[in-house]
């Protein structure tokens, strides 16, 4: 769902809703043209448009207007036009009552809400799923972690067809079908979307699915398409999170490129220029360089990933200098415009002077998410929210509304597609069982999928100290890691935190080639109070990545640097 302001009015009797394709849009400055225009049109009561789906819901007098009408104002602004009417049939839905009341109504189409969905069938609950903006499935499926890392498998592909780490191979290089990789990204997720959300609730007898825009009438009640009214017992919001577009002067006029619109791109690009230095632009700058596009990050702050600790951004810098990618830090744009096919990006640099930089290809908006938790009429409810639009919840996914719950990115809970999966079944739980079940995040795994990879579990030494924990870290670089030497790729490290009063491991990182697949042990370590001790003591197969935990686990005590191979 698109963030955008919604005209306050009292509803017509005649209020119709029709949802249409829109040629020609290429930033969210055109959306908000042609919404500002189309409020301005007489009969026209609402207009809601997303650039990045190329799509637009307008609410409008049926009395005083024609859907024609609706079509023919839009193809009047500046250089839009219809290209489909995506939405001729009239809007309703009833549960397998034959009645617009359900149990459980679900605002969303995600993770969170497919996984809400399944608990709810399997306790038979007659469910209602709304859903408007991207397609059922969300961000994961549709715009995020399928095509992101099918893409990033590619440019592995192309980089180990053009590197070698062996002084006797000499790789020949690869042909690269641009074209072709992009098709095969949504080839892929067309079937993952269709066979992982779609057919899996397709038998469902108690689901009934509708595309709409949901609004809060109370708390037991919505609007979908300011028309139609459906209510139910217990309401879970999993509208998700958009990409967060910053407010800098000219950027809505020249026109850019976010995960959703970047990745649909069948023709290679000449070169982008990445706005934000996050997990999603570091995933995009790295993967698009490999498919050989030049490329360049902007970062506003000192380094790449901030949230994570030096040593780990260290090695990550080298490793992207060392494949010619751009990166500037401490770089801020304060203003973006069009010289021809050029957009020249005026910054602020760390000295303080100013400087203008030339890209010839997209401006990519990597800049962080906003929940999605506009225009939803939250307001007549009184439902909490943070400073940043997040909805307020607790371990148990529940509001500050009894009966309403929340799940997935628009939460204040870790924004990952497997947590919202988890909080969506758990909100179905404590709505409608007297037994509530919680959930912890402390031992939560997670990758950035980068070369080499990053992966973490539990807290890091700056969270650990701010908590006043008791804490020693053990820091093995893969150097002294048997399989990292055979493979002769020693990038990167695994740390190791405990809790010196306890000796339980509190939280680990790893940055290594497949950190990714080590990452869940470590979790597991943490979770289930295992020592330091035990890890060291442990059996693990020699020549795996897996060892590195026995050889780190050691360290606390010894200079593995001094231990024969098998050595404990």
């Amino acid at each position: 769902m698109k963030n955008t302001a919604k005209m306050k009015i009292k509803m017509p009797q005649n209020r119709e809703t029709i949802t249409l394709e829109i040629e020609g849009m290429t930033c969210e400055g055109c959306a908000t043209h042609i919404e500002k225009d189309m409020n301005a049109t007489e009969g026209v009561l609402s207009s809601t448009v997303n650039h990045e789906t190329g799509k637009g819901e307008f609410n409008f007098d049926a009395d005083k207007m024609s859907k024609a009408n609706v079509i023919d104002a839009i193809n009047s602004v500046g250089d839009y036009s219809v290209v489909n009417n995506v939405d001729e049939e009239e809007v309703s839905a009833v549960n397998s009552k034959g009645q617009n009341k359900f149990d459980l109504i679900i605002i969303g189409g995600g993770s969170a809400a497919f996984s809400a969905a399944i608990k709810a069938e399997g306790l038979g609950l007659t469910t209602l799923m709304v859903n408007a903006g991207l397609d059922f499935g969300g961000t994961c499926v549709n715009v995020g972690c399928v095509p992101s890392k099918n893409l990033i498998r590619a440019a592995e592909t192309v980089r180990l067809a053009t590197h070698s780490n062996f002084k006797g191979i000499k790789p020949r290089g690869a042909d690269i079908d641009f074209t072709q990789i992009i098709k095969d990204k949504k080839a892929l997720v067309a079937s993952l979307q269709q066979q992982k959300y779609m057919d899996v609730v397709s038998d469902f007898k108690n689901l009934t699915m509708l595309k709409g825009w949901a609004e809060f009438v109370d708390n037991k009640t919505i609007l979908v398409n300011g028309k139609d009214r459906y209510t139910a017992a217990n309401i879970i919001i999993a509208t998700g999170a958009t990409t967060n577009i910053p407010s800098i002067e000219g950027l809505n006029k020249v026109g850019y490129l976010t995960n959703v619109s970047l990745f649909d791109l069948e023709e290679k690009p000449k070169s982008l220029t990445i706005m934000g230095a996050g997990y999603i632009g570091l995933e995009i700058v790295m993967a698009y360089n490999r498919l050989g596009v030049k490329v360049r990050i902007i970062e506003f702050t000192d380094r790449p990933l901030r949230s994570q600790t030096k040593d780990i951004t260290d090695v990550l810098v080298e490793q992207m200098n060392s494949e010619g990618i751009e990166i500037l830090p401490n770089f801020r744009a304060f203003k973006f415009e069009k010289k021809g096919n050029d957009t020249i990006i005026h910054c602020n640099c760390p000295d303080g002077s100013t400087t203008q930089i030339v890209e010839k290809g997209h401006i990519v908006v990597a800049t962080g998410t906003k929940p999605n938790t506009s225009n939803l009429g939250l307001e007549n409810i009184g439902l909490k929210l943070t400073e940043s639009g997040h909805i307020i919840v607790n371990e148990k996914m529940e509001t500050n509304i009894s009966n309403i719950y929340a799940a997935g990115d628009v939460t204040i809970t870790p924004a990952f597609v497997y947590t919202a999966a988890t909080e969506g079944s758990t909100a179905v739980n404590n709505a409608f069982s007297s037994t509530k079940t919680s959930i912890d995040y402390s031992s939560l795994p997670w990758v950035v999928f980068t070369d080499p990879q990053i992966a973490g579990a539990g807290i890091d030494e700056i969270e650990a100290e701010k908590k006043e924990i008791p804490f020693e870290v053990s820091k093995l670089d893969l150097i002294h890691v048997p399989r990292a030497l055979a493979a002769q790729d020693t990038r990167g490290f695994i740390k190791l935190i405990r809790n010196t009063e306890t000796d339980k491991l509190i939280g680990a990182r790893v940055v290594a080639l497949e950190g990714g697949e080590l990452i869940q042990q470590l979790s597991m370590a943490i979770k289930f109070g295992i020592t330091v001790k035990d890890l060291a003591e442990s059996f693990y197969p020699y020549l795996t990545l897996g060892e590195s935990v026995k050889l780190a686990a050691i360290t606390f005590g010894k200079d593995v640097s001094k231990l024969s191979c098998c050595a404990s």
